[in-house]
């Protein structure tokens, strides 16, 4: 045969010798070493460094709003007495008062630049306010007046922490937002039934009864007002049957107040935005359930026929009495009159105005829906809450941060948390001139302080923990490095073994040379 015809020796090959084989592995781990810092950049994040020492230090500032009061005296003789008498009445309510953020400054005969000013007035039979301006209603004795001076102060200018409701009243109170929607709707059972009501003059009672409740809150809130009319909202449950001076009534239990809203089949706002809600319903019941009454804890019939949601709305049952024709037409401004004067005291509630003291009243003027007293307190408490979670939300972001090492921290989220502390300085600052002022700033920083917290770009790991992230790379990395070691394994051992051939042949040579040159020796 032959030889020319005979297949080449694999071995011989150029693509199949060792040094091109070598280098064809060579050539992979090169490209993957390679790509190794383009991996790394295109797949790293963004992390950089929040001001933490600052975020910590606001724990340790404590919001204070300075408050002058002057004391008016008929005599002076009396001045030093009572002063004295006040001062450490007041006191024993430092508590109470450093509670709320109030730096009480008391001052005897000197008007000028007074926030608050006391007059001791017996034409009275009860103290009051009127303005900034309390008449107190006991003699100038100081051993009588000046207790009770210190209480009425602590309870007009802290009274947040000094009622003893206040708990309760907080959890009323809705969270404050700069701007909040009132939706107002009138809801008809069932308008077929005959019992209903197909419009009413919903505005002229906004304006005769909220109008200038929303007027003096404007230096908090900003109101978007919406209202509807609703002609079938059936009830989630049946109400109870209640004999009521041989009348059949239908009542409604303290367990259905809780389930009264039917959020699956009533629509209540109708508009979308991003504004906290705030509703107020005035429901008509149908003909079957009609007249319907709210039952207290006996069981017997509630005097009131409105009750309130707390950090959600409020809501006025309406029963049309037997003397009015059904349906009725249009409820005018005279009929909407008691169901909204209860809206507006529900609104004052749920917005977190505290009212004042049961020894108080209020010499309001005209038109005035509730004190500058409380009003001020108002501001002073919703500023003291925006700070106060304002710091926590900070305090937060940078635990979390700390506690997710890949967590992405962008130039936006610092700068949020920048400009919220800055936001959180001017606060404090303003705080000695003008509350309004504080309540602004305090809004802006937990506006910020939020947005920050929230960042979609760290939102999106923080159900992306580790695991996943060996769980992702784990099938590629595992099938493109396997083949690339094993590679490399073979061709160190098979780089060992030649070596190891070639050393013995080396030596079996010199061996053979070496018994060569000892025969030849002997032949001479």
């Amino acid at each position: 045969m032959d030889s020319s015809s005979s297949p080449p020796d694999p071995a011989k090959l150029c693509f199949e010798s060792v040094r091109t084989r070598r280098l064809i592995i060579a050539s992979y781990w090169a490209v993957v070493l390679l790509a190794i810092p383009l991996w790394w950049k295109t797949t790293s994040i963004e992390r950089l460094s929040l001001p933490t020492s600052r975020v910590y230090a606001q724990r340790s500032r404590e919001l204070s709003f300075p408050v002058s009061v002057n004391v008016e005296l008929p005599g002076e003789s009396k001045a030093q007495s009572l002063e004295r008498g006040l001062q450490d009445a007041l006191q024993l309510s430092k508590d109470a008062v450093a509670a709320s953020a109030v730096d009480v400054r008391l001052r005897v005969g000197d008007v000028k630049d007074a926030a608050y000013n006391v007059v001791f007035d017996n034409t009275n039979s009860k103290s009051a306010v009127e303005g900034r301006e309390l008449h107190l209603s006991v003699p100038p004795v100081p051993e009588t007046s000046a207790q009770k001076l210190a209480d009425i102060l602590t309870k007009l200018l802290a009274p947040y922490s000094t009622y003893s409701a206040s708990q309760l009243q907080t959890q009323r109170v809705m969270k404050y937002s700069p701007r909040y929607r009132l939706a107002f709707t009138l809801l008809n059972e069932d308008a077929t039934s005959g019992h209903a009501a197909f419009a009413w003059d919903v505005q002229g009672a906004i304006q005769g009864h909220l109008g200038p409740l929303l007027e003096k809150l404007s230096d908090l809130h900003n109101f978007t007002i919406e209202s509807q009319v609703q002609y079938h909202a059936p009830l989630a449950f049946q109400p109870r049957p209640v004999d009521n001076d041989g009348h059949q009534v239908h009542g409604l239990t303290q367990e259905d107040l809780t389930v009264f809203i039917n959020s699956a089949e009533w629509t209540l706002s109708s508009s979308v935005s991003n504004d906290p809600v705030i509703h107020f319903v005035l429901f008509i019941p149908s003909a079957k359930n009609s007249p319907l009454h709210i039952l207290d804890q006996q069981g017997s019939i509630h005097p009131s026929n409105a009750f309130l949601l707390p950090q959600w709305g409020g809501i006025v049952l309406l029963n049309p009495s037997s003397s009015t024709q059904t349906p009725i037409p249009r409820l005018n401004a005279s009929d909407l009159s008691p169901a909204f004067a209860t809206f507006a005291h529900q609104l004052l509630t749920l917005l977190g105005v505290p009212g004042l003291p049961p020894d108080v009243r209020a010499a309001r003027r005209t038109g005035e829906p509730f004190t500058d007293w409380e009003l001020d307190a108002l501001l002073r408490r919703r500023a003291l809450e925006n700070v106060q979670g304002s710091t926590e939300t900070l305090e937060a972001i940078v635990r979390l941060v700390d506690q997710i090492e890949n967590m992405p921290v962008g130039q936006d989220v610092v700068g949020d948390v920048q400009d919220a502390l800055n936001a959180l300085n001017e606060a404090h600052e303003s705080a000695r001139k003008s509350p309004v002022e504080t309540l602004k700033h305090s809004a802006r920083a937990l506006t910020l302080a939020s947005r920050a917290f929230f960042n979609p770009g760290m939102l999106a790991l923080l159900y992306f923990p580790a695991e996943h992230t060996y769980a992702v790379y784990a099938p590629l990395f595992a099938s493109v490095s396997a083949p690339l070691i094993g590679a490399v394994v073979r061709e160190l051992m098979a780089w060992k073994r030649a070596r190891k051939e070639a050393q013995a042949k080396a030596q079996r040579e010199r061996e053979t040379e070496a018994a060569g040159r000892v025969g030849g020796a002997k032949a001479e």
